[in-house]
């Protein structure tokens, strides 16, 4: 199992591949895995915000996370399984039932109707790790959380639950990071995949659950192994990567699109699988003739992405 130590580098997030009559394609989703597998990450994991955790039925949740856990296991790659409802009987049913895959870690989310206190937020992780045994829990914290947690709350956390591993978090500006370095040696902290290179730089990050994997789970790859070698070099292919959202991703998220819309924008644009753009009802996602476009742009800044 993973451990605060253990936990790093880049994970690839599983897309959904939803069909025209909304029925997620299993085959597509297959092959998804079989490609980022290939693509030898640090590790794959599933309900994310990308994966559209929030717009699934219990049978395909269950059905999801068997497929993946049959082909990582096969291939002997790391699996976390995201287990996040805004439900928290929901997320411990899930949990119940999930232990028998044996996942590397789970990734929780708080209660996410009604916020949750301090001790409110114990209790819930208390009650999750029990059920986790002995799989550790990640907790879920981006931007978009309704409770966004400061660094204080992890320690405080990770204090009342000591199988409380890491943490999926927006990162910060320079005082965030000096505020979050002490807890940095005993929580594994996952910053945004296109801030990386910043985070490991600021010695925070561990890794990240990556969207920028969406674009490359390959490309990915290689720009975290970089920045073992050449931090330099990685910070520039950074620059780079934020030119592109700057261009081509951050005009959609100002026209509303979601989150999820956008990780299966990104990849389109990279090309690499048979996940397309479509997202499940009632949310929009941006039409496929976009893709070329900004392809043409990801490739002139990004080639290495391409190699």
């Amino acid at each position: 199992m993973l451990t605060a130590k253990t936990l790093k580098g880049n994970w690839a997030t599983l897309l959904l591949p939803i069909n025209k009559d909304d029925s997620i394609d299993y085959t597509r989703l297959a092959a998804e895995m079989d490609i980022m597998i290939d693509a030898m990450p640090d590790g794959i994991y599933s309900n994310g915000t990308a994966g559209e955790l929030h717009n699934q039925t219990e049978e395909e949740f269950d059905k999801i996370q068997a497929l993946l856990a049959d082909k990582c296991h096969a291939e002997a790659v790391p699996f976390q399984v995201g287990v996040s409802h805004p439900s928290p009987l929901v997320s411990l049913q899930r949990i119940q039932r999930m232990v028998a895959l044996k996942p590397a870690a789970f990734q929780v989310i708080l209660p996410d109707w009604v916020t949750t206190g301090a001790g409110e937020q114990e209790s819930f992780l208390q009650k999750m790790a029990a059920a986790a045994g002995d799989i550790p829990l990640v907790l879920y914290n981006p931007p978009h959380a309704k409770m966004v947690l400061q660094p204080a709350d992890f320690n405080r956390l990770q204090q009342a639950v000591p199988s409380f591993i890491g943490v999926k978090v927006a990162g910060g500006d320079a005082a965030w990071y000096k505020a979050m370095r002490p807890y940095a040696d005993t929580l594994s902290i996952f910053v945004p995949g296109h801030f990386l290179a910043t985070g490991v730089q600021e010695g925070v990050a561990s890794g990240a659950y990556s969207n920028v994997a969406c674009i490359s789970p390959k490309g990915a790859q290689w720009w975290w192994q970089l920045m073992q070698t050449d931090l330099a070099r990685a910070l520039d292919v950074q620059q780079r990567i934020l030119q592109f959202f700057d261009s081509c991703i951050v005009p959609y998220k100002q026209a509303g699109y979601s989150n999820p819309a956008l990780d299966k924008f990104l990849a389109a644009v990279g090309g690499w699988g048979p996940v397309g753009t479509r997202l499940r009802w009632p949310y929009k996602w941006i039409p496929e003739e976009e893709v070329a476009k900004a392809s043409v742009v990801c490739k002139e800044l990004l080639p290495e992405f391409f190699e």
